[in-house]
């Protein structure tokens, strides 16, 4: 008679490769997923992946780190999700900068319905950079998601009064990156490569021409193919991500941030575009900085808002990289996997 292994009997390993193919969801930076994993009996690392930095756009690696740190929460949810108590670690060994997180497990604990809901947030979450519908985010859905952020880091909604600079800001940032060579270089690069590699984006998600908005979104450089309505952000509600200070340990936790408000959106029907193009260039980093009051350091801009109903349904998800290309198993026995 075959045995069935139970939840309780499933070694760490499995529970940390799954937990490393559930973070391959996670949104990062034009789905550069920039992030390795490594699988060890006992633990699983993260890793940057600096090859898939972007060289121009983030030379400091603000939005890497952040993307590590989305994955970093969307593992932590899918252990949670399967019964594992966890700790985690962030940048464990002086010695070594992108080791960026050490996940242990610390026994079974209870599933909880809300760690159910947010791991199924992880297979269905994707970002929609149409305009969204003239329905207003109910009060207590924006307070979710501000409360989700402000559990692993720091989120500051934009009130109405502040929308004319954020939007100016946006469109600066953009002028400056178009006429910016490498920049241009790295954004055509990203956005063709997408149907052959596993990452990048298509054209299939990103609007056939410039949408109507408040709020300039990030300028690719090239028209998509995603139809886009005569809809106009006017219900949308802008919120930054920041922190006391400006390092790599900061934007990893601001990733855990970002994640965790977007998949508390994500079960509500919220929709979610991050606006990175504003933080990236140093001018329009102050502006939003300005809008902080002196809270802190400004990590991401992001758009929230429901979802036009009449733009028939989702846009198409955007690729993943093989799981060979992104986690390392070498380190474990075939018999622990």
């Amino acid at each position: 008679m075959r045995h069935e292994t139970s939840a309780d009997d499933r070694l760490p390993a499995v529970a940390f490769t799954g937990a490393a193919t559930a973070a391959g969801n996670a949104p990062s930076i034009l789905n550069t997923q920039p992030w390795r994993w490594r699988v060890h009996p006992e633990r699983l690392d993260l890793f940057a992946a600096r090859s898939r930095q972007l060289a121009a756009g983030d030379p400091q690696g603000r939005q890497l780190m952040l993307s590590c740190g989305a994955a970093l929460h969307h593992a932590r949810i899918a252990l949670a999700a399967d019964g594992w108590a966890t700790h985690v670690t962030r940048f464990p060994q002086a010695s070594d900068p992108d080791l960026l997180a050490t996940l242990v497990v610390n026994g079974r604990t209870p599933v909880t319905m809300e760690a159910l809901r947010l791991a199924h947030a992880t297979r269905i979450r994707h970002t929609d950079r149409r305009p969204v519908s003239e329905q207003s985010i109910p009060e207590v859905g924006l307070r979710a998601v501000a409360t989700a952020a402000c559990a692993e880091g720091n989120l500051q909604v934009l009130g109405a009064d502040d929308l004319a600079e954020l939007g100016s800001a946006a469109g600066r940032a953009a002028a400056v990156e178009a006429g910016d060579p490498q920049i241009a270089s790295e954004l055509t690069y990203w956005t063709g490569r997408a149907t052959l590699s596993g990452a990048g984006l298509p054209a299939s998600v990103l609007p056939e021409h410039p949408t109507q908005t408040t709020v300039p979104s990030r300028n690719f450089g090239r028209p998509g193919t995603l139809p886009v309505g005569v809809g106009h952000d006017r219900t949308a509600v802008y919120a930054l991500l920041f922190g006391d200070g400006d390092g790599p340990l900061d934007w990893l936790r601001a990733g855990e941030a970002l994640s965790a408000a977007w998949l508390t959106a994500t079960t509500i029907g919220v929709s979610v575009v991050p606006l990175s193009g504003v933080v990236e260039v140093a001018a329009t980093w102050h502006t939003l900085r300005h809008l902080l009051a002196g809270l802190g350091h400004p990590y991401l801009a992001l758009r929230l808002g429901i979802a036009d109903p009449e733009q028939h349904g989702p846009p198409p998800r955007t690729p993943r990289l093989a799981v060979a290309q992104v986690i390392d198993t070498s380190a474990v026995p075939a018999d622990q996997l």
